[in-house]
This record gives structure tokens, sequence and C-alpha cells, in this order.
């Protein structure tokens, strides 16, 4: 519900604040006092096109800010936590142009673009009369209108929700037919590098043991000569095997004579003999190691240099080799197991579009019903708005696959007939102003309830009719008040009576210009306003009389 309205330098306004309550709220005055004045400034702030004409005269900005409190459940809260605005208590809408020809929009103080500020806009407010795009003139709000006839809100969220799904199935199926392809492209690139890598068979930490076993076998002459002198050393004439075998003679003479005290080094000498043992067999070891295979550089020469050419062509290190081993003969695997996992992707779109498919012939079929309950309803209400020679029909087309989306697979506009004999045609383009809104007025009364109430905007919507047919819009206007938040502009006598709060905008001349004002009436100030409808300038007690007599009815 809009509880508020503040407006400063808008053309004749210099500084205006509205209140308004639930209900119905009439707005009128003398013609020129500032009433679509007032109706712009709310367009403003409700993200219609800037219009820097509308600066008032010798200012530098002007300013508009709407207050709005939606139900706790109203969907503009999940539109607003989708752009991260924080939620609160009310909603504050807020516009300013500048005079430089720029302007800036807010929504509770978070800067926003004038066309987020404009459907945050239309989830709260209906605007039918002199306003381009918006009520009857915006097309796409037709199907939301029949869908709110049909009463299938459930049925709708499943729609959207196959919609959904079968938008991402078509996708993943779409994407597995680009990777299929592209790794196809590159199949007999992979089978002859996973052949080679199968041939090669790497292991993890084989290059360090290569280089180790490369650098033994570049060093055979040094090592086996350092082993020739070492055997020498140990096991010649006067090696150390000689020596060790006279000293460890001369102990084992004496000891029996020493009582004992030549034991600890007999025993060392003979440790000694039995390491000098292995020593000379881990020599020999060594130089038999050396002798057995005299083509193992070369072996060992071409496995690394295989090793690193592999390494380079993957773009890996040779430790690394392993894991792309795996990896690549894991994707040719995948492009051989592809039929299957392609034809399961094409097997989920299918169920999707059929399940689609499905809930989109049900949504079709209560459109159908509903239309035609919903154009002998609104076609009841014509008469009495002075459109008793009008039609009103919902037309429903189908649209071609490619147009398909969440709200289904048609398109649905509504078109109207103004006068007996003439060829309906879309409603936007055969109804003037006045008659768009009383259409959208008689639309009002046939639907029932509204699942996210908006505040409903008529201007002049009893224009060129007057008497029992003003009477008709004011009834009108008055049952929709109590279900929901009305303003309307209106210089019908009539319809100014049914109004819950009446509110009239006067011009007034001060030391800086003409303004415009707009007060709230009371009980007496109501009576004057509306005889002075009846009446014109010159109040009369009859006017007065009929103004009561309106008043209670």
């Amino acid at each position: 519900m809009l509880t508020s309205l503040t407006v400063s330098n808008i053309v004749l306004i210099e500084r205006l604040t509205l209140s308004f309550d639930g209900g119905l709220t009439v707005l009128t005055g003398e013609t020129g006092a500032g009433k679509s004045i007032l109706l712009d400034a709310l367009g403003l702030a409700l993200g219609s096109r800037a219009e820097f004409r509308l600066i008032r005269e010798g200012a530098d900005a002007a300013h508009v800010s709407a207050v709005f409190h939606p139900p706790r459940d109203h969907p503009v809260w999940d539109r607003l936590a989708e752009t991260d605005i924080p939620r609160d208590d009310e909603l504050i809408l807020r516009r300013r142009l500048k005079s430089d020809g720029k302007s800036s929009a807010s929504i509770n103080d978070v800067p926003v673009s004038a066309a987020l500020l404009r459907e945050i806009g239309d989830t709260l407010v209906e605007i039918q009369g002199q306003f381009e795009g918006r009520g009857l003139l915006d097309t796409s709000t037709h199907i939301t209108l029949l869908d709110r006839a049909a009463g299938h809100a459930d049925i709708l969220e499943k729609l959207r929700s196959g919609w959904d799904n079968w938008l991402q199935a078509q996708r993943n199926l779409a994407q597995a037919k680009r990777d299929l392809e592209k790794a196809r492209a590159e199949e007999e690139w992979l089978r002859d590098a996973v052949e080679q890598l199968d041939l090669l068979a790497p292991h993890t930490g084989e290059e360090d043991e290569l280089s180790a076993e490369r650098e033994r076998l570049s060093n055979v002459g040094r090592i086996g000569e350092s082993l020739s002198v070492a055997d020498d050393a140990l096991f010649g004439d006067s090696g150390a095997q000689t020596s060790l075998g006279r000293a460890l003679a001369a102990l084992e003479k004496t000891a029996p004579l020493a009582g004992g005290i030549l034991d600890d080094a007999k025993a060392a000498l003979e440790r000694a003999d039995a390491e000098l043992s292995e020593a000379g067999a881990a020599i020999g070891g060594a130089g038999h190691a050396l002798e057995s295979d005299p083509a193992r550089l070369q072996t060992v020469d071409d496995r690394l240099h295989e090793l690193r050419q592999q390494a380079r062509k993957h773009d890996c290190t040779p430790d690394e080799l392993v894991d792309t081993h795996a990896r690549l003969a894991a994707s040719l695997a995948g492009i051989e197991d592809s039929a299957g996992a392609l034809a399961a992707l094409a097997d989920n779109e299918r169920q999707w579009r059929d399940y689609y498919r499905k809930i989109a012939d049900v949504v079709a079929a209560n459109r159908i019903k509903a239309a035609a309950v919903l154009d002998k309803a609104v076609g009841a209400e014509l008469p009495p708005l002075k459109l008793d020679g009008a039609t009103f029909s919902t037309a429903i087309t189908d649209l071609p696959p490619e147009q398909f989306g969440p709200l289904g697979t048609q398109q649905v506009r509504f078109e109207a007939s103004t006068n007996k004999g003439m060829k309906s045609g879309p409603i936007d383009r055969i109804a003037s102003g006045g008659e768009l809104a009383r259409f959208l007025l008689a639309l009002k009364v046939s639907l029932e309830g509204d699942e996210a109430p908006r505040t409903l905007i008529f201007d002049e919507v009893d224009s060129g009719v007057g008497g029992a047919v003003a009477a008709a819009v004011g009834e009108r206007l008055a049952r929709l008040g109590k279900s929901t938040q009305a303003l309307v502009v209106t210089h019908s006598p009539q319809v100014a009576a049914k109004g819950d709060t009446h509110m009239k905008i006067a011009k007034t001349a001060t030391d800086s210009g003409v303004i415009s004002g707009t007060e709230a009436l009371d009980t007496d100030a109501r009576t004057e306003e509306i005889a002075r409808m009846l009446a014109g300038e010159e109040i009369t007690a009859e006017a007065r009389a009929a103004a009561l007599a309106l008043l209670e009815s």
C-alpha cells in the first residue's frame, strides 16, 4: 500500500507531502490545478521515463519519494533480495532529476537503475490512464491477468519449474555434444599418446633412479681403478690383511702368558679380520657388477631420453607422467563410452520436454476456460460504464517452439471493439485513455482477489461520462476500494462522493509564483468541493443539497 508521497520542485509543486490510507482515495480540483502533475511526479518515483521539463523553473533539481508498506509475503521482497537490497518495514522509492540532465534512482537508499525502479514500481502500483506502456497498454500483463482469473498458481509453479529443468537439460546435452565433438577431433592424437605411454610404462621416481645409475656407469673406469687400488692395499703381498695376520699370530702366541690382558686386543684383531673379508667380498661384487652389462649405459641413456621427451610433449615432469597417463586413458575411455552418456542426457532432456509440454497443455486448457468466463464477466460490466456498444475478448494464440517460456506455449492479448459493428483489435490500439481505464475497471471488478495486491490508480476513468454512468463508475471503484487501495483522479461528483478519502488539488499565487497544493478534506469541505463540481464557481444551496445527497447515498 502507498502510504506517503513527497514531491519537491515539480512544475507547479514547490513542496508537498501527502499521506494515504487504504480504500478509495479521490483527487479533485479545477482543470489545470495540478492533478496530472501529481501523477507525473508519482510516475517518476515508479520508474517512468525522466522528463526534465518537469523540473520547476528556477530550481536546480526535482525530488520525488514514494513510501510503501507491502505485505510481508509480497513477491516484491523476493525480487529485492535478488538485488541485495536489505528488507525493511517499509519500501522507499526515490527519484531525483537535475537541471544538468542527470537523474538518479534509489530503493531504500540503495542506488538502482531506472529499469529496476520501474520493475519494482510495476509490482506495487497498477496505473491506467495517460501513462504510456503501463496498465492495459503493457500487453505483457494480459497473460498475468488471465492466469489470475484461472486461479491456477500451483500449476503455473510446476510449469515454471518444468521449464527451468528442461532448459538446464538442453544446456547439459548441448555442452556434452560440444565436449564430445572436441574430444573426437583429438581422438587420434589421444589414442597415440596413450599407446606410447602404455609402452613406456613410467613409474614415479624413475628419473632420479636412472640419473644415479647413469652417473655410476659413466665412471666405470675410475671406479674400477679405485677398486683395484683398494683390493691391492687390503690383500696384496704387503697389504693390510697380511699385516693383520702377522699381528694376530703374534698375539695368539703370547696371549696364554699374559693372563688375559691381551684378550680384548686379540678379539678386536679377529673382528678386523672378519671386516676385511667382508670388504674384500664387497669390492669383488662391485667389480663384478661393473663388468656384468657393458651395454647398460646406452640403455639407461635411451630410457632417460624417452621419459624426458614424453614429459615435454605433455608439458609435465617425468614424475607426473603416471598421472598424465591415467588422465589421458580416462579421456579416451570417456570418448568410447560417450554414446551411452549422451543417450542418457538426451533421454533426460526428452523427459523434461514432455513434462513441460504436458503441464503447458493443462495451463492452456485452463486459460481457454478462464477466458470464456472472464470475457462474459467483463462484457456484463461494460454497459453500465458507457461502453454498451463495446465488446471485450481474450485472444489466445500458440507460440512457435522457439518462443516457449516459463509462462507456457501461448500468447495472450486482450482485444476490444469500442463501437457496435467495429472489428475487434488489440485493446491498447483500439481504446482511448479514458476507455482503457474503464476497461481496466471492468476487468478488476470481474477478477476475484489478487495474489500480489497492488495500488490501483485511475486517471480520469470517468472521462466523457456523467450521470448514471459516472455513478456506476463510482460504485465499482468503491467496490475495489474494499479489497485494495485505489486512487482516482476525477471530475465527476458522483465518483468523488464514493471515496473513503477526498483530496483537493488547487493552485495558489505566492510571492515566488503560482504553486499547486493538495489538502485532505473534512466532511464540510468535502461537501463544498462536490457542490462546486456540481454547480461551478457559484455554489448554490441546491448544489450543496445535491452534494449531501450524493455523500449520503
